[in-house]
């Protein structure tokens, strides 16, 4: 695993996040502890029982890394995007003989889905969110994510505006006031208490598309 001193220098000579993200990759780094052992169990099962749940046939994920959280994933249908070829290139290898399972690179300021190419019933957004330092990528990715998804969002993600302590790498966003503020079509639906919290800021948030009368 890249090491968080490699990780600052990467930074400090990639000030953007999918270069940093795609250097990473490529120097042998992963998607993180967060990707692994019980935080990946507790994602993974938290998501397929919602899919279970809520009969979910397709989901779009905004930032599948490696492939490591995945391959604990149960949908029926998904589609993986992701800044960083070398990462979508692992991804590929490992489910080459799944053919549930669709893989695409994913550049913000370059995604216009007009055509709803990537509407799925769900999108989820897994340890992404703070990983999106600069404001300009992060609208981006907020509006697209939220426009990808016909029924349902869940985002695993911190919840808060202070960032102090944190690698250059990573900055914490309001995700509920930005959802407030820019999609009043959503609404929260649930954000469970994390019961690794002694671990991570990060907690589910799934927010639900509002039913609206026509007029």
């Amino acid at each position: 695993m890249v090491t968080r001193s490699i990780d600052s220098a990467l930074w400090l000579s990639r000030r953007e996040s999918g270069r940093f993200w795609n250097s990473h990759y490529r120097l042998g780094g992963t998607s993180g502890p967060g990707s692994s052992g019980a935080l990946a169990s507790y994602k993974a099962n938290f998501v397929n029982r919602f899919v279970e749940e809520h009969g979910i046939q397709s989901v779009v994920d905004f930032g599948c890394g490696d492939g490591a959280q995945l391959s604990l994933l149960k949908c029926p249908v998904y589609i993986g995007l992701d800044v960083s070829n070398v990462a979508l290139t692992r991804c590929i290898q490992k489910f080459e003989s799944d053919d549930s399972k669709s893989f695409f690179i994913y550049q913000p300021e370059l995604f216009v889905d007009k055509g709803s190419v990537f509407r799925s019933e769900m999108a989820i957004s897994l340890d992404v969110i703070f990983h999106l330092v600069e404001d300009r990528t992060y609208e981006f990715y907020m509006r697209q994510l939220f426009d990808s998804a016909q029924r349902f969002v869940v985002i695993y993600s911190s919840n808060l505006n202070d960032s102090s302590g944190q690698p250059r790498y990573s900055r914490h966003r309001e995700i509920v006031k930005w959802v407030t503020n820019n999609r009043q079509d959503w609404g929260v639906n649930s954000n469970p208490a994390n019961p690794y919290s002694t671990m991570t800021m990060a907690s589910f948030f799934v927010f639900e598309r509002k039913w609206i009368a026509p007029e």
